[in-house]
């Protein structure tokens, strides 16, 4: 109905079906056609402690619309460059779960990002807890040498306990074990660790380059980023509980002393100069720890704000 105002719709960030950023949703994976697809992963059964990740994608989703204004891609004044303009984004929905079923669960995951890549598209996949990486770096089996870049409070390097090989403390240890992974860069590592000292000897021993939050403060970003390999093709994992909990308190393992937005951005603003970022995951939203739903903004901002970069190169 016309107010005589404008035509057409003003279209709202909180009218609509939440999609991610309100972008066309593509229901058959076989007709992906975009510079970006968004799957969302919600599996969080590798959890050690809180699950919830599994409304992780929904929560992202939700929040994702608060920068869907109707007006073409974003207007950074501090870069004076528009991001996301002409960026043709798609959202694919989400990989089918089983419940209690990791390895049929890590299969769907798998085949999305295998049906994103084979559309010549980028591959962002919204966990879940951080065990949904490893589908995500199996489904890069035939596209090349990657390095690893992550964003995280945890090492995530454990080989296998009791049995659990895929569970979130394991994924980066699977990712090192594929010829295509040519090094992990490991950031905001801290604190009481879930991984014990031979997990970090294991890692360092195996070319992972490990930062806390501290160190990163004291180095900057320009000399974090020089120590990551130049000109090749970056893999990002960014868990949520890399950042601070007082800005991130939606997730199952929060731990003190974590980054803040523009530190983290600034990294990632570096990573896409630096070389090219084929693939991205951001994980372990638990959004029922967060009634304010701040964790979901953060999620959302980071990875529209990750896109654009990535495309304004």
């Amino acid at each position: 109905m016309s107010h005589g105002y404008d035509s057409g719709r003003l279209n709202l960030p909180f009218v609509g079906i939440s999609t991610f950023g309100k972008y066309p949703y593509v229901e058959d994976w076989s007709k992906i056609d975009a510079d970006v697809a968004v799957l969302g992963a919600p599996y969080d059964f590798g959890t050690q402690w809180r699950a919830g990740a599994r409304f992780g994608p929904r929560a992202i989703r939700e929040a994702s619309t608060l920068f869907a204004f109707g007006h073409a891609g974003a207007y950074d004044h501090e870069d004076d460059v528009t991001y996301l303009d002409g960026v043709r984004v798609v959202d694919i929905g989400d990989a089918d779960i089983i419940h209690t079923d990791t390895i049929g669960s890590h299969g769907a995951i798998e085949a999305g990002v295998r049906a994103i890549l084979a559309a010549g598209a980028l591959p962002v996949v919204m966990g879940g807890d951080h065990s949904v990486n490893i589908p995500c770096i199996n489904a890069f089996s035939e596209q090349g040498p990657i390095h690893i870049v992550q964003i995280d409070a945890h090492l995530d390097f454990v080989d296998e306990r009791h049995g659990v090989r895929f569970g979130h403390g394991n994924p980066m240890r699977r990712a090192v074990e594929k010829n295509y992974v040519t090094g992990l860069s490991q950031f905001g590592i801290r604190n009481v660790s879930s991984t014990a000292k031979e997990g970090y000897d294991d890692a360092r021993a195996m070319g992972s380059d490990i930062l806390s939050v501290r160190q990163i403060r004291k180095l900057g970003a320009e000399a974090v980023l020089e120590r990551v390999p130049a000109g090749k093709r970056y893999y990002l994992t960014i868990d949520i509980d890399g950042f601070d909990p007082s800005i991130a308190p939606g997730t199952g393992t929060p731990s003190h002393g974590g980054f803040l937005y523009y530190e983290v951005l600034d990294l990632i603003a570096g990573l896409a100069k630096r070389g090219e970022i084929v693939g991205v995951d951001l994980v372990e939203v638990a959004p029922d720890y967060d009634q304010s739903g701040t964790t979901a903004i953060l999620a959302a901002q980071i990875l529209l704000n990750t896109i654009g970069r990535i495309f304004a190169q």
